[in-house]
């Protein structure tokens, strides 16, 4: 078999068409591979993919002023979604808080939910290993059934779905960090950049994350009525507090508690609900508290107060000391990389007749107001922000790796060429790498990224690449200097007979990789081992062979013929 394959290698390296046709496949099957990244995106790059997970959690967040039984309506309609799923085992609903902090709570900030119109629901799911549809899966065919029908049982309501998060915490897939000195102006342009999200296709449960404007009232007392009817602002206070909030107004003792019980008093929830949210309904409500004064007189609180309708006073959010404000935007089963880009685009197109827009960065934005002239700055944040962080970081290792090969092997050998093609050898381990990905993306239910593990396993391969060549490079220079043969023959030779142990390595390293190829996260590492290391085997013994044909080795090597030296003697 390896006889045969010598002669094989013989005859290829010394026929100028067959040298051509293999150097210009690989040429091609290079820009072929290259451009299934980018433009046409066959193969689509992201920082890792979806974690198939026990458990996620759905926050569910109404407009400002809801009460707690409207919050409760939309969570019993969610719950009821979920629990018709098998896989669920059972759920746990948060009224008016968050759940116990897990991971991605933590970075969410539900610890923070304090209010009637939040809520939060975990979900608990089999384990991974019992069930066929994975976690991400469930949440992509939950999420738009469940919106649809519960977001439109109130006003401005909000249901997000989160997950445990596959790889470093971040806020969201994508967050777009909004600076400026104008809080208005802050707002307006958060909610530009919000709609531009909303339409763009893969780009779900978006949120900025700032607070509601609303109406609310101010009651200010008029001192001087109050004094002549004998009503302190105290009573005054309590009354209003007492009613809709709630009070301690005495203690019981008892028999089995050391510490007194004490009785807590408010208006029932019927009672102390509006019946709508404007001035009118506020007042029919404080008409109808009384408080009684010195002289046994009722005297209504709307006659003590005067009732100032004014809007309510949002937050001031700032980073790095600088004001600012985040809409944020998750990814549904896509990479982040790609619904930013048009989501860019979009604000590139459509915000340029109200700003003077300038490019910062790689993605980064600076925006003028035509009209008031204010500066505001687009910064890219998230997953996003890590992905290219990681890719870039990962690029950089690998071209750091490549150089320091091509250094060490210009000490060793002595030649650029030997190097270069060494080097080269290593690098075309990329088409598999690439290729390895479209495959698994054809015979996988969900999309199959070219991952920063996937980046891992290709820097991985260059050190496997680069030996199958050395092996090679070696071999030959043995054959030539102390056997005496000619470049073709040693080429041939040494090809044929390093193919065995080369063959090996990769089988055993393809082998050890498939345990990784069905991992979630780490999936491209080991696809990226697999089609890499087939790539380099074809590259080391094809393509190398060539490239060193036409080198001037007889130069390189100082060769000398030797005639009477028979190949059968050890070397």
């Amino acid at each position: 078999m390896f006889k045969k394959f010598e002669k094989l290698v013989l005859s290829g390296i010394q026929s100028k068409a067959q040298r051509r046709l293999i150097l210009i496949g690989t040429l091609v099957a290079f820009i072929l591979s290259v451009l299934m990244i980018a433009p046409t995106e066959i193969v689509k790059a992201k920082m890792l993919p979806g974690k198939n997970n026990d458990t996620f959690n759905i926050y569910v967040t109404l407009a400002n002023g809801d009460s707690i039984e409207q919050t409760k309506h939309v969570t019993d309609c969610v719950s009821r979604y979920v629990t018709q799923e098998k896989e669920v085992t059972d759920t746990e609903v948060f009224l008016g808080m968050g759940s116990p902090l897990d991971f991605a709570g933590l970075i969410k900030g539900s610890q923070f939910k304090n209010s009637e119109n939040e809520a939060e629901i975990v979900v608990n799911l089999t384990k991974k290993h019992e069930r066929e549809e994975p976690s991400y899966m469930m949440v992509q065919r939950m999420r738009p059934v469940i919106q649809d029908a519960c977001e439109k049982l109130y006003p401005n309501t909000h249901i997000s779905f989160v997950e445990p998060p596959a790889g470093p915490p971040t806020l969201s897939a994508i967050v777009a960090e909004i600076y400026g000195d104008d809080a208005q102006g802050i707002r307006k342009l958060a909610a530009k950049v919000e709609n531009v999200f909303k339409h763009t296709e893969g780009l779900v449960d978006i949120d900025t994350m700032e607070d509601e404007i609303y109406d609310t009232f101010d009651l200010k007392v008029d001192t001087t009525k109050a004094a002549k009817s004998g009503i302190s602002v105290k009573q005054l206070n309590d009354i209003i507090y007492l009613a809709f909030e709630g009070m301690g107004i005495a203690v019981k003792n008892s028999a089995k508690y050391n510490e007194q019980v004490p009785l807590f008093l408010r208006l029932s929830p019927e009672s102390g609900r509006f019946a709508r949210k404007d001035l009118n309904s506020v007042q029919a409500k404080l008409t109808s508290l009384k408080l009684m004064n010195r002289k046994g007189m009722m005297i209504p609180v709307t006659e003590l107060v005067t009732i100032l309708p004014k809007k309510s006073n949002p937050k001031i959010m700032s980073k790095d000391l600088h004001q600012m404000t985040n809409v944020m935007a998750e990814t549904d089963m896509v990479s982040q990389v790609y619904p930013l880009i048009e989501a860019r685009s979009t604000i590139l197109d459509t915000l340029k007749d109200e700003y003077d827009i300038t490019k910062t960065g790689l993605f980064d934005l600076q925006l003028k107001d035509k009209q008031t002239g204010k500066v505001y700055d687009l910064k890219w944040d998230g997953e996003m922000k890590v992905t290219l962080d990681t890719f870039r970081d990962l690029g950089a290792a690998f071209i750091a790796a490549l150089v320091l090969i091509f250094l060490l092997m210009v000490i060793y050998y002595k030649s650029y060429t030997l190097s270069g093609i060494i080097l080269l050898g290593s690098f075309l381990s990329i088409i598999g790498v690439i290729i390895g990905h479209w495959i698994m993306d054809v015979f996988t239910t969900d999309t199959f990224f070219l991952t920063a593990t996937s980046l891992i396993g290709f820097i991985a391969l260059i050190g496997i690449s680069s030996r199958n060549s050395l092996l090679l490079i070696d071999f030959t220079k043995a054959l030539m200097d102390e056997k005496g043969m000619h470049k073709a023959e040693a080429i041939a030779y040494a090809s044929a007979t390093r193919a065995k142990p080369i063959f090996l390595t990769a089988v055993a390293i393809m082998l050890a990789s498939t345990l990784l190829a069905s991992d979630a996260v780490f999936g491209g590492l080991g696809v990226s081992l697999i089609f890499g290391t087939v790539a380099a085997v074809v590259a080391s013994l094809i393509v190398v062979p060539i490239l060193l044909y036409i080198a001037d080795l007889e130069k390189h090597f100082h060769f000398h013929e030797k005639k009477a030296v028979s190949i059968e003697e050890p070397v």
